[in-house]
């Protein structure tokens, strides 16, 4: 049964308050360590066992593949839940000092709540801090917090549009190249059939913060335990500018989206557009296959024209410090994310991060029939080198992402404007980071 909204505040807040509390020195202070690799190679010559919890569909291919080619290496793979649920399940283990994995996927957005009171190994003393050149600018930066190195990128989110080409051929609206453009075509659209829509949006915090990142729009700041917050910067207002128009139009389908309904008006062209993470596709093949050979992919409109995109999603792979053997866990994360382990989980529809992949012939070329046979990947692949640089998350973002239908989440409901909403949100943010122990400043 799924949690309340309630219930999963609580949870969250409950998991957010544990964190924060739990918080020694920040990981910003720590200095960039050096080492090599001997250690992690020597591990996986030794062999032994270890736990990996992770929620990735490719996970148990992977496993099986790595221990084909290390069959002195067991993998206990476990599916402690996805998201939140294996958060709650991972800082039990972290407070109570024990039963917690060797390996852990969190997502990036997640990934400072764990760093920040020490819980992951820093894996610059395995010297992997050399691996930076192998991945996209915008995934380093997420698995880095401060000086310290959590985790190797696995996925990446890069945003982009996906269209219902039917649709719009149909009605002759050509592919949005900036927002104005985007705002048209949504008017165009609902004036020609009352009954589409050029997307969803019910308030997602994710989607937000993301369309906030890709406005130029820098919201979160921490140095140590000092966080600030502006919801109200020049991104966050060019966003609000624009959507406003939609919601406060009652041009947004308001289904709820991964619910059953939401996929039915993907497949029949009820909704006309999606901008969202370059892993969609995968959601499309194994979701929506009414919508097979409509569906088309263009660069995420921006503001003035000229390429630009965010992050939406994507997960690392973190080693923990009560792990009993961290050099053979990380050499297992060395494998997943720098190894053999990536070319499994490109097979199951994710999207990599290493740029030798994004860029590979084979991945740029490959025409997707499920998209009427376009080269998907080159317009992907550009949107993860055109992401704005300098994003970052709070050091409490799983809380508040919790609280955002409360604040933002009302705007929608409400039909108001969404500025509101985030100034709410950012009030409740202010007096909750504080509240933990951060000094937490607004503006």
């Amino acid at each position: 049964m799924a949690l309340s909204r309630r219930h999963r505040a609580i949870a969250a807040l409950a998991l957010a308050a544990a964190l924060a509390t739990a918080c020694g020195s920040p990981a910003q202070d720590t200095a960039k360590a050096t080492g090599t690799q001997d250690s992690v190679d020597a591990a996986l010559k030794a062999g032994g066992t270890i736990t990996y919890w992770t929620w990735t569909p490719s996970a148990k291919a992977q496993v099986a593949a790595f221990e084909q080619e290390y069959p002195n290496v067991k993998v206990n793979l476990v599916n402690a839940g996805t998201g939140k649920d294996q958060y709650t399940k991972l800082q039990n283990a972290i407070k109570a000092g024990s039963g917690g994995p060797d390996v852990a996927q969190i997502e990036y957005q997640a990934l400072p709540q764990f760093a920040l009171p020490g819980s992951l190994v820093d894996l610059n003393q395995y010297g992997f801090g050399a691996f930076q050149k192998d991945y996209t600018a915008s995934t380093w930066s997420s698995v880095t917090v401060g000086n310290a190195l959590f985790g190797l990128p696995q996925d990446s989110g890069p945003m982009a549009l996906f269209y219902n080409k039917e649709d719009f051929d149909k009605f002759g609206i050509a592919v949005p190249k900036t927002w104005d453009e985007y705002l048209d075509a949504a008017k165009k659209l609902h004036a020609a059939d009352p009954t589409k829509f050029i997307t969803s949006d019910t308030g997602d915090p994710g989607f937000t913060t993301s369309m906030i990142w890709q406005a130029g729009g820098h919201p979160f700041s921490t140095d140590g335990r000092n966080v600030k917050i502006n919801l109200n910067d020049a991104g966050a207002q060019k966003w609000t500018k624009v959507w406003d128009q939609l919601v406060q139009g009652k041009l947004l389908s308001t289904v709820k989206g991964w619910s059953d309904d939401w996929y039915r008006e993907l497949g029949d062209g009820t909704i006309a557009t999606l901008v969202t993470g370059a892993w969609m596709p995968g959601v499309f093949k194994s979701s929506v296959a009414a919508g097979s050979g409509k569906w088309a992919v263009a660069p995420m409109p921006t503001y003035d024209g000229q390429p630009v995109s965010a992050e939406n999603g994507g997960s690392t792979e973190s080693v923990l410090k009560q792990s009993s053997n961290p050099a053979l866990a990380t050499a297992f994360v060395r494998w997943l994310n720098h190894g053999n382990g990536i070319k499994p989980f490109i097979a199951s529809g994710g999207f990599p991060s290493t740029t030798a992949d994004l860029n590979s012939p084979a991945f740029l070329n490959a025409a997707d029939p499920y998209f009427g046979g376009q080269q998907v990947n080159q317009v992907l692949t550009a949107a993860s080198g055109a992401v704005a640089k300098g994003w970052s998350y709070l050091p409490y973002q799983l809380y508040a992402n919790s609280v955002y239908g409360d604040t933002v989440g009302k705007s929608y409901l409400d039909g108001t404007a969404i500025g509101g909403g985030l100034k709410a949100w950012q009030a409740t943010l202010v007096d909750y980071g504080n509240q933990q122990g951060f000094t937490v400043s607004a503006g």
